[in-house]
């Protein structure tokens, strides 16, 4: 009798070579990992660049607004206390010396609200950082659910054919004219110009040095036959 071992099929492992520079698999290349980890990068450049730019810009008006109010509350409490010490020097003078109080007083008040305005200025700017990831962390991205038929079964195959994906419209909503009016306006924007078309290399394609090696045979043309 044969024994179970002698009637078992070999498998054959026949793994592609690199698809990038063509070296065997054994050599266990990194050449395919570099040009997906670049081939991402591009997508993600070309598909996620306008939706970063409009968070962006949506975040900075928020918290520009914000600092602007919080800095607005604190002069205003700032001026009133102002008021009020003018307005006791005044009645000082008045109840002792039945004239106005000396210039040189109401200098020293004037150059105290200074100091003031901008301490407060100074600790309004500081509450950027917070303030910004603050209004970052509103910002909902949210990914498509695995058994979506876009994701099951994209239009990226051989029978349907490559079609431009879809992109999804961000999660922001347009500002109104009332929320472009800044108090204090954004950096001067720098003119840009719609540059031309431009060819992006494919990071999965092969390398020029592989290229350069030995030619793989072409696909011989089909024999014609006489009739």
């Amino acid at each position: 009798m044969y024994s179970r071992e002698k009637h078992k099929k070999s498998v054959i492992r026949m793994d592609p070579d690199c698809a990038i520079c063509h070296a065997p698999a054994m050599h266990a290349c990194d050449c395919e990992a570099k040009g997906l980890e670049a081939a991402v990068q591009q997508a993600e450049t070309r598909m996620m660049q306008s939706v970063y730019d409009q968070i962006r810009s949506w975040v900075r008006a928020h918290a520009q607004d914000y600092i602007l109010e919080y800095f607005r509350l604190l002069t205003d409490r700032r001026k009133a206390a102002h008021q009020e010490q003018v307005e006791r020097i005044t009645a000082h003078a008045y109840h002792y010396y039945r004239a106005p109080p000396h210039p040189s007083e109401l200098q020293a008040a004037q150059a105290a609200l200074k100091r003031g305005i901008d301490e407060d200025w100074q600790s309004s700017v500081q509450r950027y950082p917070e303030v910004l990831e603050y209004f970052f962390s509103l910002v909902e991205m949210q990914l498509p659910q695995e058994d979506d038929p876009t994701v099951k079964d994209p239009p990226l195959s051989a029978l349907h054919g490559s079609r431009k994906p879809h992109r999804r419209s961000s999660v922001i909503a347009p500002e109104s004219a009332h929320e472009r009016r800044r108090r204090t306006p954004p950096p001067p924007a720098i003119e840009r110009r719609t540059p031309g078309p431009h060819l992006i290399a494919n990071p999965m394609a092969p390398t020029r040095s592989a290229r350069r090696g030995p030619m793989r045979p072409p696909t011989a043309p089909p024999q014609s036959y006489n009739y």
